[in-house]
Formats: structure tokens, C-alpha cells, sequence
């Protein structure tokens, strides 16, 4: 008889993004007429060109293992990939193939991570980042960067934050959930506070990037700190700038030491990502482009109608997004309209079963008093939940 599971999985909890969205998915398979802007998935169909490689690697007989860290032909399209879009020089070994960005993150963690290392981390964070670190038995270390500060940790903060057990600090720009990106002068602040400290690995998460609409160009603090090329990892993937998140391809780029280890996890994980998969990512990052700015300037469409009706609502406050396909506003004043509705967790709820609307707590992401909402999604359905939020409120202060 099965006494207790493992102290690991105790010290984690489900993704709330995922529950969330799997909630209001039961809610309209029961009946209800249920918006949902839980899930950060775009509602775009993955491009016909894209779908095509596919066909075709499965009549090519393309459906047996590859390579634990991923084809060469995925491999030299990533390669091209960071060279056109990053300027950054990269070698095969330098390279490896997940089941997508989130397993990439995984097995990075698991690679560099021993018990009581700590991972600085700032909030708001993507729901698994401080999970993750548990799992390996790190110590996430929270700097806290609300909208009064765009959601920018500082050089200040970051210093402040840094000690002898500091092992990785973990960036993700444009960010999940707040949709706000660093700038390149942000990034060089940051990089001097980290060449103060040699020992410190950095992660960027750059799942993000190509849905962006801010003036000045992506950067992450690689491209802008080439200084930090031995200790800086890069992980990215097809899944938001495709339209391709069922497709499970994720990819990391660093130091080939880092690459090896994560090779012999995955090695004894998952083998390695779907082979069809990887033939249909590699015509995405070959391919014809057009598809990722017709995609990018409708998301640019919602967010900026999201905000706009945001912003008339009483007692919201909301920091435009430099591009992802979010929004995260301070709705704290709402929670002091009805005693029993008293954080974001029971605003969340109230949202879902009175109007029909799923949202995520921002407690998900450490930052209490905000909710995430997902434009990932038609502009008949944003509208729509938008009125129904509006009555939500109505409702609140009666």
C-alpha cells in the first residue's frame, strides 16, 4: 500500500492557468455560455505551409526516433534563426530539441539546480518558474515589480536579491503575464549588476518575441551583454509565433556544457520531441514570415481595445503591454465591494460563475490584486467579455 508520494510533489501546485482553463472548458461542455480567457493559446490555426511539411515527413516515412537533442535540420533552422533575428552565433552542440519551451525550462533546471540553490525570479512570473525550482529543491527568490514600476525588476532589486546561494536568474521578456518588455538600456543595467557576479547562470525566455509591437526592436540581455555568452541560455520555441502549441517543439540555445547535460536528461525522459513535429518547426523558422505579422497586428488590434475598455472601468488600473497576447490589470479596489469577494482568487471565481468569464488570479504569477486576461482570442468573444465584465462590476456594488 502506497504510504506517501514523493516530498517533491508536495511542494508544488497545479498550474492555474491550465486548471483554470480546464474549469470553464467543464463549464461549457455542461451548457454555459463561457468565455474563455484563461489560456494563453492562440486562436489562430497553424499556418497551411507549416501543416504541409508535416503531410509530407509522415508520406516520407519521417515517423521514427530522431535524435535525443533533435534533427540537424531543425537544429541548422535554429541556428539560421538566431543569426537572422539575433545576431547570435551558435553551433550545433550548442543547440538541443525539447517537447516544447516549458520541457526546455524543465530540463534546465534540472541540468544546473541542486538542493538549496537559489533562482531569482521576478513577479509577476509565468505560473512555473518558482514550481520548477522547487522540483529541483531550489529556493525561489521573489523580487516583487508591480505597475508602479512597469513590472520591470531594477539594477537595485536585482543586486539586492543576489546571495553566495544565487545559482540562476530567470528573464522573460516580452513577459507572461504583463505583456511588458525590457529595453536594450534596461538590459545593460541588469548586465552590470551580473558582472559583478560570475557564478550566476541566466535564462531568458524568449517565447515571446516575435509577438511584439513595441517601437524599439526585441532585445534579450544576451544580444545587448555578449559579455555573458558562457553563462546565458536561451529558450524559445514555434508555439505562440506559430500558432503551433499542440506541435510541442521547444528549443535551448547556451553553452555546450549545459546543452550536453540537458541532453542526458532528456535522453532518459522523453527520448526525444515528435519527428513530425520537428519536420513542420523546421519549414515555421524556414519559412515564409508573413504569417507571424499578420498574426502579431491582430494581437496588437485586441490589446489595445482590451485596454481602452479596461481603463473605463472604476477602480482598474492597466499598464499597456509591449506585445504577448495579455493584459494584467490592478483590480484591487474591486475587492473591497463585497465582504465575502476579498482577493483575486474569489474575484476569479465570481467572474466565472456569475458572468461566464475565465480569468486568471494574478496570486497565480506572485503578484496578489490583479487578474491576467488572455486576448488570445476572437474580437466578438473580447467584446463580449468585456460587457459581461462591466456587469460583474454592476453587480459587485449593488
Amino acid at each position: 500500500m502506497l504510504k506517501e508520494l514523493a516530498y517533491r510533489v508536495q511542494q508544488i501546485k497545479p498550474s492555474a492557468t491550465a486548471d483554470m482553463s480546464s474549469r470553464a472548458d467543464k463549464l461549457a461542455a455542461s451548457g454555459r455560455d463561457i468565455i474563455n480567457l484563461a489560456m494563453g493559446e492562440p486562436d489562430f490555426n497553424t499556418p497551411s505551409h507549416i501543416q504541409q511539411a508535416a503531410i509530407a515527413a509522415m508520406q516520407a516515412g519521417q515517423t521514427r526516433y530522431t535524435a535525443t537533442d533533435g534533427t540537424l535540420a531543425l537544429k541548422d533552422a535554429i541556428i539560421q534563426k538566431f543569426a537572422r533575428d539575433n545576431q547570435l552565433t551558435f553551433e550545433r552542440s550548442e543547440i538541443i530539441v525539447s517537447c516544447g519551451a516549458k520541457h526546455s525550462l524543465y530540463n534546465l533546471f534540472a541540468a544546473i539546480l541542486n538542493p538549496g540553490d537559489e533562482v531569482i525570479i521576478a513577479a509577476p512570473y509565468w505560473v512555473s518558474y518558482p514550481d520548477m525550482a522547487k522540483l529541483m529543491g531550489a529556493n525561489p527568490v521573489i523580487i516583487h515589480a508591480d505597475h508602479k514600476q512597469q513590472f520591470k525588476m531594477t539594477p537595485v532589486q536585482l543586486r539586492s536579491a543576489i546571495t553566495p546561494a544565487t545559482r540562476l536568474l530567470v528573464l522573460n521578456s516580452p513577459s507572461n503575464p504583463t505583456g511588458v518588455a525590457y529595453t536594450a538600456a534596461e538590459w545593460q543595467a541588469l548586465g552590470a549588476v551580473l558582472m559583478e557576479h560570475p557564478d550566476i547562470i541566466v535564462v531568458t525566455d524568449d517565447i515571446y518575441e516575435h509577438n511584439l509591437w513595441r517601437t524599439e526592436p526585441f532585445s534579450n540581455i544576451l544580444m545587448v551583454c555578449p559579455a555573458l555568452r558562457d553563462r546565458c541560455v536561451v529558450v524559445n520555441g514555434v508555439s505562440k509565433t506559430y500558432a503551433m502549441t499542440g506541435w510541442r517543439i521547444g528549443y535551448t540555445a547556451g553553452p555546450h556544457t549545459i546543452i550536453g547535460a540537458m541532453k542526458k536528461i532528456q535522453s532518459q525522459s522523453t527520448s526525444c520531441p515528435c519527428s513530425i513535429s520537428q519536420a513542420a518547426a523546421t519549414a515555421a523558422l524556414n519559412g515564409d514570415q508573413a504569417c507571424v505579422a499578420e498574426m502579431t497586428a491582430a494581437y496588437q488590434v485586441r490589446h489595445d481595445y482590451l485596454v481602452g475598455e479596461l481603463q473605463k472601468l472604476p477602480g482598474v488600473s492597466v499598464q499597456p503591454g509591449d506585445g504577448t497576447f495579455y493584459v494584467f490589470p490592478h483590480i484591487e479596489p474591486w475587492l473591497k465591494l463585497r465582504a465575502d469577494i476579498n482577493d483575486d482568487v474569489a474575484l476569479s471565481e465570481y467572474v466565472l460563475n456569475e458572468v461566464g468569464v475565465a480569468v486568471i488570479p494574478g496570486s497565480a504569477f506572485g503578484a496578489p490584486g490583479y487578474i491576467r486576461i488572455s486576448y488570445a482570442a476572437n474580437m466578438d468573444k473580447i467584446v463580449t467579455a468585456v460587457e459581461r465584465l462591466q456587469l460583474a462590476i454592476v453587480k459587485l456594488s449593488q
